[in-house]
């Protein structure tokens, strides 16, 4: 496995047929090896204040002053307010590879990715020339089109799980999907969910929820009724026993267990060793139904996501970000049985106007095939097992307690001894610090999600230059705070 550090958990050599697990936490003092050609420490040969402007974000300042007469705190995603932060956000005007300009001139390397979808990079060649082409014959049919077949096919042979998938327009919408036939299929009404694990803005789900919930440390969300989470039940990341507690006490009437596979909306968390193991025999011992919510990791940490990477295939499966290639677009799938229970193959009803649009289907169709690439994941290890390394070899170095992880093209880091097991763990991080950290990398051109509590993704089109300067940035700051 390969060591980085925080919080100690480690796997077998080996988790699937055709890849072998390399990530991980571990105590401050061991080396990262993500394989085997990466072991060296990084020779820091980039300057940092090579070319570098003057740092300003006054148009993005006079943008975002207006935004906030216009849209409910300026934006229309809570996380982008910078609240947890501070200071400006930014209003970016084109994106291309693994940079983003600001409106202001000022240009950075992404580790946000559009929150995911960018895995080959932002505005791909290939993909916008394939969208071009779509495009001229409409951009939505609110009808079938031949392109649902190709996504749905590539789709079916990857993931493990899924034998029949339904498209929808958002990982939120795919997560509503999934837990209305959770309960038609088992004719119970009650879910589990893990603390800080965020599965969308849906009322059942905002119970503990991380993501912008715990960004901005909102109670349960106002205008949310008793009665509709009611039926959800909550328990801490990686605690099988009050897993095992919540089916005891509720025998019989548990339709459900969903989770992230690899939490990112409370930080990056991967799972113990036994935890997921343990999650789908308990689930089959019930007649109760797992659910991995791979929004985020499908396609992200091994071509079948994350369940091929550990090995272990839940009942059904959420997916988003990726399989659309920078568009709207989520799906949800499963065994056959379970699926033909919706409309209009069954009774469960479920129905989106924009639903398989050509544009999303043809951006996912193109970007899965450059993901089938050779050496595709062998590339994300690598250089995301060097940054995550190297941002923490310079928090060491600099008297700062962090720890952190990755695997393949996910990561995440904390201002934090650790361990880090749950999101009460990550709650002991120093959000101050992160937010001074975050501002003064902002300057240096590294634009990471503003949010102690968010993972971090690499792509494709990240260079070992990249890696490089980010590393040489983060020395730079953290010797400043």
């Amino acid at each position: 496995m390969a060591a980085v550090n925080g919080v100690g958990l480690s796997w077998p050599s080996k988790l699937t047929k055709t890849q072998t697990p390399k990530w991980g936490f571990s105590p401050s003092h061991r080396r990262c090896n993500p394989s085997s050609s990466s072991a060296a420490t990084i020779r820091m040969t980039a300057s940092v204040d090579e070319k570098k402007k003057t740092f300003t974000l006054e148009k993005s300042e006079e943008a975002f002053s207006k935004a906030k007469e216009l849209m409910p705190g300026g934006v229309n995603s809570p996380v982008r307010a910078f609240k947890s932060v501070g200071g400006q956000p930014i209003i970016i005007d084109s994106v291309k590879g693994s940079r983003m300009r600001d409106i202001d001139g000022n240009e950075y390397i992404d580790y946000v990715g559009s929150w995911g979808p960018a895995i080959i990079g932002h505005a791909d060649d290939e993909v916008l020339a394939a969208l071009a082409e779509t495009m001229k014959k409409g951009t939505s049919f609110g009808a079938p089109c031949l392109l649902e077949n190709t996504l749905a096919e590539m789709v079916i042979s990857a993931v493990p799980s899924i034998e029949m998938v339904r498209f929808v327009n958002s990982g939120t919408e795919a997560c509503m999907g999934v837990l209305r036939l959770a309960r038609a299929f088992t004719c119970r009404p009650k879910i589990i969910k893990f603390e800080g694990c965020y599965h969308g803005h849906a009322d059942p789900f905002l119970v503990k929820a991380g993501s912008g919930v715990a960004t901005l440390g909102l109670p349960d969300s106002p205008g949310v009724p008793k009665a509709a989470t009611i039926d959800t039940l909550t328990a801490p990341y990686n605690d099988i026993s009050a897993v095992e507690s919540l089916f005891e006490e509720h025998k019989g009437e548990i339709a459900a267990v969903i989770l992230e596979p690899v939490v990112g909306n409370a930080g990056f968390i991967p799972p113990k060793l036994e935890f997921l193991a343990a999650i789908r025999k308990i689930t089959k011992e019930n007649d109760a139904l797992l659910i991995f919510d791979e929004v985020m990791t499908g396609f992200r940490l091994a071509y079948g996501g994350a369940q091929e990477y550990f090995g272990i295939t839940p009942d059904l499966t959420t997916l988003g970000k990726i399989i659309g290639g920078g568009l709207p677009v989520g799906a949800y799938g499963g065994r056959r049985d379970i699926m033909e229970m919706v409309a209009p193959a069954g009774p469960m009803y479920q129905a989106g106007t924009l639903s398989g649009n050509p544009l999303a289907m043809t951006a996912g169709i193109h970007t899965l095939k450059r993901l089938q690439g050779q050496g595709t994941y062998e590339h994300l290890d690598k250089i995301t097992g060097e940054l995550t390394q190297g941002i923490l070899d310079a928090g060491k170095k600099t008297g700062h307690a962090m720890c952190g992880g990755f695997i393949r093209g996910m990561f995440g880091f904390f201002f934090t001894d650790g361990p880090v097991y749950n999101f009460s763990d990550a709650k002991k991080s120093d959000t101050e610090k992160f937010g001074r950290f975050y501002r003064g990398m902002l300057e240096e051109g590294v634009y990471f999600a503003p949010s102690q509590f968010e993972a971090g993704f690499t792509s494709l089109a990240h260079t070992p230059e990249d890696i490089q300067r980010t590393i040489a940035a983060a020395e730079k700051v953290l010797k400043q705070i």
